[in-house]
């Protein structure tokens, strides 16, 4: 069974756990310096937060696929939205290594869809893989997300020099 998930950029982590715990009447199941995230079932929801994006607020929505075959079956209906989709490979970012699609719909916000294969001890890295027509090794240093989402009308690039917050780790 799919869950949808929601990722927001804040300015002060700590208040806004406070926050979310009480709201959720429990702790995350996953914190780290500059990220919380709680793996709730009722609503059945992946809601995380973390400091390192630039604009506070919604930074993208998604859905979290139990197993591949679930994953394949968004990126069918993904495909038929005829809209540009971001294939990640073993991406590397909030502290997991998954299997993504990116798209993002009319009004400009990124659609994650996403299967976790294990997790990692940080943040991102640089050794994320693509599909090889979309390198998605790191965010542009422009990028406003905590994630790499793809930006409206940009590609994420491969230089190693980059300062945004998906490339350093």
């Amino acid at each position: 069974m799919k869950r949808f998930h929601i990722h927001l950029s804040v300015e002060n982590l700590d208040r806004n756990i406070e926050f979310y715990s009480t709201l959720f009447g429990c702790d995350p199941t996953v914190r780290h310096e500059d990220y919380a995230k709680w793996m709730l079932d009722d609503p059945r929801i992946n809601f995380a937060i973390s400091n390192r994006g630039n604009r506070f607020g919604l930074d993208h929505l998604g859905v979290q696929a139990e197993d591949d075959q679930e994953l394949q079956d968004i990126k069918q209906r993904l495909d038929a939205t005829q809209r540009p989709v971001e294939t990640q490979e073993q991406a590397a970012c909030c502290y997991m290594r998954s299997d993504k699609y990116w798209i993002t719909d009319p009004q400009g916000i990124a659609w994650e869809s996403f299967h976790s294969l294990s997790e990692i001890p940080t943040f991102n890295d640089q050794n994320a893989q693509s599909d090889g027509e979309n390198p998605f090794v790191c965010c542009p240093p422009e990028t406003t997300t905590a994630c790499c989402a793809p930006e409206p009308a940009t590609t994420c690039c491969s230089d190693e020099k980059s300062t945004s917050s998906c490339c350093s780790g």
